[in-house]
Parts: structure tokens; C-alpha cells; sequence
């Protein structure tokens, strides 16, 4: 597949630009990381080449002088919220991250659990990680937040906030999801600091928009459509261009957060330390594009994608209807359209001429491969199985599992599990490979090409459930789903 990205140069430039930042201040530097730590898929698709877990090879790269301040919203919490590309709750998510974290030698000093007003579940949640010898803090709402800085920068404000004992030069701040207070326990750091007279810093690493592609750069358009469910609009920001003369991208919100921002930092530092929104930011990922056309492609098809999951999330009333006509209207505006997405077109001809339920797979070498809905398999499942099957040579009339194998696990599902789905999921199906692999060679070879799909294309003419998607998203393929129910049955797994 093509590349459009050096990851390599952007995990050198990216280091050096956050040492060279640390080095602005009294060797203590407040980073809020905005996006995902680990698999940050949405920026791999967009920048081919850009590896998921660069974040967190970047952070490896500068463990002895990092440490990580893991946040989550109390609010959030409460109402089990869901971070919908794993399918698990933001406090899971919170425990996730940090185990694998650890699990890759970086220091994860601390938890904040923000916004606090004494809900129950998070009281649950800190006692269970003070259980495990985990350091937890908590940071209440501030009267007056954001626009009273007189109050926001008092012992009444910040002030009455815990400060977090850190000990190294970096500090990152991050949580699962948007909104969880990473600005602000920053800056509540911040104040602490210097009332420690510790001149400590404060700096942004966000990856989208980039600031210095251009406004409407396909690029930075699909992070639009990523966030249109929080109606982020990129925008010039006109700090910087008042400042330097100099044309940067930076998204709405922080274009308007900026003045209050400025103030409350000036308050507890008493100097200006940033002169636009975009001076905050240390992002080096627009000097990393290698072939930019690759790029423009791979984020048009992003925007694609994204439409399709805004519509799918509508049906499933999940998301409100005007998230979906937004990312359309970005279509429009690039001249894109779903007919843009070969696999549309071939699950749709293979649906027509079965009468089932299809799925479409576009393999390495741009051939597209079909599976329907069968007697004993379901779309998603036939598909993939298909694919393996080309990409082994394999003849596509021969079967690989075998009855003796398949005939067990229906009885099994249908009788003694009593499962109202009598065909085999996705997972299902895998899992009734590798036991016919164990005695035949040709399955044990199409299972060693799973590896392949990764970053494959695919569609589907109905919407997956949820346990079929999370293996999609496991084995690497962007696929996307027609806003229609596979069934009338009100209850989906």
C-alpha cells in the first residue's frame, strides 16, 4: 500500500520540538496530549504511513524524562460513558491505558479524576485503584469557570485543587475522550507550581488540524468530519496571523478559548507566554508528508467513512441527524461521494444477485471479493473467509470448514446456548478455522494471511452487530455498513 507519511521523521522532529519546549521553561513542562495514546487509527488512515502507536513510541523515546497523568471526568464515569472504537466504558479505558502503558516501560504517575461533585461512581472507581496502590487525586468544579480569572487563579480556584506530586521534566496529560479537564488540571498545575516557584510550562500536542496545511486541505477537512459530532470548524487563526504574518490552521474552539486562556496564564506566570492558539501547539506532523496526494486520497476516503458510520449512528439513534448532513456537506464541498468507495458498488451488485445480506473486501492488488449471507455463515464471516481463500490461491468452491467441525457448534449454539442466531458471527467462524487448521494444512494457510486484511477496504449492505465490528476493527479492516437493519429483531449481538 502507498505511503504518504515519514514516521520515522516525525518521531525524531516531534521529540526534538517537545526537548526544545521543555527547555523554554524552569525544565518542567505541563503537555496536554489530545487524541488517542495507542491506536490512534483515525490519523493512520488519513497519513499512510503514520503507525498507530507513534504517540507512544514517541513518549518510549523520552521515558527517562516523562511521566504520564492519566484523567477522566467524574461525569463521565457516572454515566458509563462509552468509548465507541473499543466498545468499553471510559473508567475501563482509564485501567486499559494504563496497564499498557506500564506495559511499555513508561511511568504513569497518577490518576485525576476532574469535575468532581461527589457522584458514587466515582467515589467506587478511586477506591478501587487506591486498592491497587494507585495515587488518585480530584479536582471539584471551579465557581466562575472559565471567564471569572480573578476566582479561576485563587486559592479559592485552582487552589483548592490537590496538586499532583510529580517528580520528572514531562509531564503528559491525557485522557480517553474529549472533555475530560486536561486544560484545566494543566493550568490548575501550573498555578501550583509557581506557588512552589517552580516556572513550569504549559504546551499543546494535538495532531489535527495541521497547522500548516491549508484550510481546506483534505487533510484537515476529515478531522472535521471526525469531530462534527462536536461541531469543531477549522479556521485561520488570527493570533497568529495578527502576530507573525503568518497564515496557521488551528479549529475553532481554541481560537475562541484563546483570550481567557492568555489571561489565566498570564495571571499565574505574570508574562505572556504564547502569542496565538497555534504557538501552544508542538506539532511537526505537516513537515512528515512524504506524497501528499497519497494523503489527499486516503483522508477523502476517511471522509467517506466517516458519513457512512454518522449515518449508521443515526439510525441506530445514537447520534443526531445533523452530524450526518454536516460530514455530507463536506462531501459536497470536496466532490466526493460513496460511489467513490469501490466496495460499495460490489456489496450492493453481490446483494442484488444473491437476495442477501453482502459484504465486499478490496484485497492488496485492488480485486474485490464478495461473501454473502449463508446457511451456515454469516456476510461478514463468508468474506473474509473468501478473502483468506484468494490471497492463499485457494480454490474459491472449496469449503475449509469442515462439517465435522461446524456441525457440533451449531448444536451447541442452538440447543444447549439457546442463541436465537443459529448461523456462525465472524468470531465464531475464525475460531471454527483454527481447529480445522490443526489437521489440514490448506486452512492452517489461509489463516496465516489475517495478518494481510489490515488496512483493507470493505462494505457492508447492512449494519454489523456489534460483536462481527469489533472484530473488523481487530483484524485492521476499514469497513463501512448501508444505514439499514440486518433483521426486524429489536435486540442486536
Amino acid at each position: 500500500m502507498k505511503t504518504g507519511f515519514s514516521n520515522e521523521k516525525y518521531v525524531e522532529l516531534q521529540s526534538e520540538k517537545i526537548l526544545e519546549r521543555i527547555n523554554l521553561f524552569d525544565n518542567k513542562l505541563y503537555l496536554e496530549f489530545g487524541g488517542k495514546l495507542f491506536d490512534d487509527l483515525h490519523a493512520s488512515r488519513v497519513l499512510p504511513g503514520f503507525e498507530p502507536d507513534t504517540k507512544v513510541k514517541l513518549l518510549q523515546k523520552l521515558k527517562d524524562k516523562a511521566e504520564i497523568i492519566v484523567i477522566i471526568n467524574a461525569g463521565d464515569i457516572e454515566r458509563k460513558k462509552i468509548r465507541a472504537d473499543y466498545g468499553i466504558t471510559y473508567d475501563m479505558d482509564v485501567l486499559r491505558l494504563i496497564d499498557n502503558l506500564r506495559g511499555m516501560d513508561i511511568y504513569v504517575s497518577s490518576i485525576v479524576i476532574t469535575q468532581y461533585t461527589g457522584q458514587p461512581s466515582a467515589d467506587i472507581f478511586c477506591n478501587k485503584l487506591k486498592m491497587r496502590g494507585e495515587r488518585v487525586y480530584f479536582h471539584k468544579n471551579i465557581k466562575g469557570y472559565p471567564n471569572d480569572v480573578d476566582t479561576i487563579v485563587s486559592d479559592n480556584g485552582y487552589g483548592a485543587n490537590d496538586f499532583i506530586e510529580t517528580t520528572r521534566p514531562l509531564v503528559v496529560v491525557t485522557a480517553p475522550g474529549p472533555g475530560s479537564g486536561k486544560l484545566a488540571t494543566c493550568l490548575s498545575q501550573l498555578y501550583h507550581e509557581y506557588k512552589h516557584h517552580v516556572k513550569a510550562g504549559y504546551a499543546k500536542f494535538e495532531t489535527f488540524p495541521i497547522w500548516n496545511l491549508p484550510l481546506k486541505h483534505p487533510v484537515n477537512l476529515a478531522y472535521e468530519a471526525a469531530t462534527a459530532d462536536l461541531k469543531d470548524v477549522n479556521m485561520i487563526d488570527p493570533y497568529h496571523l495578527d502576530k507573525y504574518g503568518v497564515t496557521a490552521v488551528n479549529y475553532n474552539r481554541d481560537v475562541e478559548a484563546f483570550p481567557v486562556l492568555r489571561n489565566i496564564i498570564y495571571k499565574i506566570t505574570g508574562s505572556e507566554l504564547y502569542a496565538s492558539p497555534t504557538d501552544m501547539g508542538v506539532n511537526m506532523a505537516g513537515y512528515c508528508i512524504t506524497d501528499d496526494e497519497v494523503c489527499r486520497a486516503a483522508a477523502k476516503q476517511e471522509i467517506i467513512r466517516r458519513s457512512y458510520k454518522a449515518w449508521c449512528d443515526y439510525k441506530n439513534g445514537v447520534s443526531d441527524i445533523s452530524v450526518a448532513h454536516r460530514i455530507d456537506s463536506l462531501m459536497k464541498e470536496m466532490g466526493i461521494s460513496s460511489s467513490d468507495r469501490p466496495v460499495v458498488k460490489a456489496a450492493k451488485e453481490k446483494q442484488i444477485k444473491s437476495s442477501c445480506p453482502s459484504v465486499a473486501i478490496e484485497m492488496p492488488d485492488k480485486r474485490i471479493v464478495t461473501g454473502r449471507l449463508g446457511d451456515h455463515i454469516n456476510a461478514p464471516a463468508a468474506a473474509v473467509i473468501n478473502a483468506i481463500k484468494y490471497l492463499s490461491e485457494i480454490n474459491d468452491s472449496l469449503h475449509l470448514i469442515s462439517p465435522v467441525v461446524l456441525e457440533p457448534i451449531m448444536q451447541l449454539k442452538s440447543t444447549v446456548l439457546s442463541s436465537s442466531g443459529s448461523k456462525l458471527n465472524l468470531e465464531e467462524s475464525l475460531i471454527a478455522l483454527s481447529i480445522c487448521a490443526a489437521t489440514n494444512p490448506m486452512v492452517s494457510l489461509a489463516l496465516t494471511k489475517l495478518s494481510m486484511l489490515s488496512g483493507l477496504e470493505a462494505h457492508s449492505t447492512t449494519m454489523l452487530s456489534p460483536a462481527d465490528e469489533a472484530v473488523f476493527r481487530r483484524l485492521g479492516i476499514n469497513v463501512t455498513c448501508e444505514p439499514e437493519f440486518e433483521s426486524k429483531n429489536l435486540y442486536i449481538h
